[in-house]
């Protein structure tokens, strides 16, 4: 994309989720999973579904950010603590853009303020796992601290295709927080 066509991303605010950006969030959800190259998912779980998990990552204190133009989410990035109490320490890193946003720094404002959420609300571990053809995912996720630490073969498969996952993790010190 030139840059005359290019959307310009200055006026694109990081905000916490909440309950008023779950349609928005929820449309910016679908519309990167049907790309079917960077999610789990290939669309997004039904409205109230979505409007559930937005609500308990609130409620739970879990670190969610939107990119946010007006009212419309652009981006999203979240991390769910795990559950069980000997795992509480750490969490999972979701995110996604939507295309005409992608490439201009946008994923890693939003990343890195929801990194420091984490650190704010006590994780000490943050792991993802990525699709290995996604090259600027991971560069990004490096960038902002992350480490590969191994290889999950055949993890994905979308319209027959396998694709192997990548996963990765950043640790802050404990006393960081």
């Amino acid at each position: 994309m030139d840059a005359v066509t290019s959307p310009d991303t200055s006026g694109i605010r990081i905000d916490p989720i909440a309950a008023a950006y779950i349609d928005s969030f929820h449309r910016a959800l679908d519309t990167v999973a049907r790309e079917k190259k960077f999610l789990s998912m290939f669309e997004a779980p039904p409205l109230p579904q979505t409007r559930d998990f937005v609500m308990d990552m609130i409620a739970k204190g879990n670190p969610q950010f939107v990119a946010a133009i007006g009212d419309e989410v652009v981006g999203w990035c979240d991390i769910r603590r795990h559950a069980y109490p000997s795992h509480a320490h750490r969490g999972s890193l979701g995110m996604g853009i939507l295309p005409t946003y992608r490439g201009k720094g946008l994923g890693r404002r939003i990343i890195e303020t929801t990194l420091k959420g984490a650190q704010e609300a006590g994780l000490l571990r943050v792991e993802l796992d990525v699709h290995e053809d996604n090259s600027r995912a991971i560069a990004l996720y490096e960038k902002v601290g992350f480490t590969r630490e191994g290889i999950a073969r055949r993890a994905v498969r979308i319209d027959g295709r396998f694709i192997d996952a990548i996963s990765m993790a950043l640790l802050f010190d404990e006393g960081s927080a």
